[in-house]
């Protein structure tokens, strides 16, 4: 739909699309940066003076915060006050020139603001919009703030992690903001798929992050539902998993080995010397063995630390058993593994250099990869996009900078 310039060089999946970011923090602004990751060109609006709150999180490297640096990569940065009726117009007119706009303030807030989908709606029909919040656009709860914990709360991710006899444990990173960030885009992609192919309008896409982790609780629902089933935390034993725990190595590290399928079952007793498990009724199925994971668990872990890890590794590898061992951050810089596939990325800043991250993914075959900008400054982008998308003057940008309004 747009003719706007990509932020990288060279035709791209989403080259030609145009994201205007109005959200803050994590999963609006992430939802946005996977489109920018693949080549939209996805201007972020940010508060005058301050900008987004990410940018004073850190952690940082001569004032320049790390965490900006990833989640704001391949975007261009503008100011705007879109309290200020001049602020209001300027995005009503951005608007005009996007496929989508993609925001998670707390609902109501951009109505309060004369900014309501309706109302950028009526200056370009066929306008996308993907409204991320805690708890929804509706419903008692519609004006709680919201945020990942909470999420995770709420979702009941959270009350079926960690130990029985322990409170509750958050999980180690923001999964409710990534989870609602990945399923957004991919309803704005569908959006836009309907729109640009079927011939359809503008619509506005309500995405709770709360709904973001109960989509994706296995079987918790329809297990209560139908057989009154509570989960409680177990720790790290899964029901889908006899034997599975984290298993203690001989030279004091972690190794993650679940099986689930009885022919895996079978490579792993083998792999053990354990052939009297073959015939042992008890372990016949996997209903069976779960009734037994506990001892299953306490052979395995005595089988696992009385081994060489090399020698264990080997032992598994050859049974094609699934495992790994549990990675610290300093152990998958190191790791053979992330090198030969590229997965962490060195992005040039021009202020404080190389900075390596999570690259792009996934791979396209018939799509070359492109190299990663680096995230922009507050404002870095106001002369371009006002200048050249909108047309104001120099001096008209100058005034409204000012004026505060930029």
């Amino acid at each position: 739909m747009t003719t706007g310039t990509s932020p990288r060089p060279g035709p791209h999946l989403l080259s030609g699309l145009r994201i205007l970011d109005l959200g803050t923090m994590v999963a609006g602004p992430v939802a946005a940066t996977l489109f920018a990751d693949f080549g939209a060109e996805v201007i972020k609006v940010e508060v005058p003076e301050r900008g987004d709150t990410v940018r004073d999180l850190g952690p940082f490297v001569d004032g320049k915060c790390l965490y900006w640096s990833v989640e704001a990569r391949n975007k261009k940065s503008v100011t705007l006050d879109l309290r200020k009726p001049e602020g209001r117009e300027l995005l009503l007119q951005l608007v005009e020139q996007a496929d989508a706009v993609v925001e998670n303030f707390r609902p109501g807030t951009l109505e309060r603001w004369d900014l309501s989908y309706e109302t950028m709606k009526a200056r370009n029909p066929k306008l996308v919009m993907l409204r991320i919040s805690g708890f929804g656009q509706t419903g008692p709860y519609r004006e709680r703030a919201g945020y990942d914990r909470i999420a995770l709360a709420f979702g009941g991710l959270m009350g079926i992690t960690g130990y029985a006899d322990r409170p509750p444990v958050r999980i180690g990173t923001s999964i409710a903001d990534y989870q609602s960030a990945i399923l957004g885009a991919f309803a704005l992609m569908m959006a836009i798929y309907h729109r640009d192919l079927h011939g359809g309008e503008g619509q506005s896409i309500d995405l709770a992050m709360y709904e973001s982790i109960i989509r994706f609780t296995e079987v918790l629902v329809p297990a209560y539902d139908r057989l009154g089933t509570v989960r409680e935390r177990r720790g790290n034993k899964h029901f889908a998993a006899a034997p599975g725990e984290h298993f203690r190595t001989s030279d004091g590290r972690y190794v993650i080995l679940t099986v689930s399928a009885d022919a895996g079952f079978q490579r792993l007793a083998r792999c053990m010397g354990r052939d009297d498990w073959l015939v042992d009724p008890r372990f016949a199925t996997h209903e069976q063995r779960w009734a037994h994971v506990d001892e299953l668990n306490a052979a395995l872990a005595t089988w696992i630390e009385s081994l060489p890890v090399d020698e264990l590794c080997a032992r598994l590898d050859e049974a094609k058993l699934a495992y790994s061992f549990i990675y610290s951050i300093e152990d998958i810089m190191k790791d053979p593994h992330y090198q030969a596939r590229g997965t962490i990325a060195s992005v040039p800043d021009p202020k404080i250099g190389p900075v390596r991250m999570a690259g792009v993914v996934p791979r396209f075959s018939d799509t070359p990869e492109q190299p990663i900008a680096p995230a922009p400054d507050l404002g870095q982008h106001n002369d371009e996009i006002y200048g050249g998308l909108l047309g104001l003057s120099p001096e008209r940008i100058a005034a409204l900078t000012k004026a505060g309004v930029l």
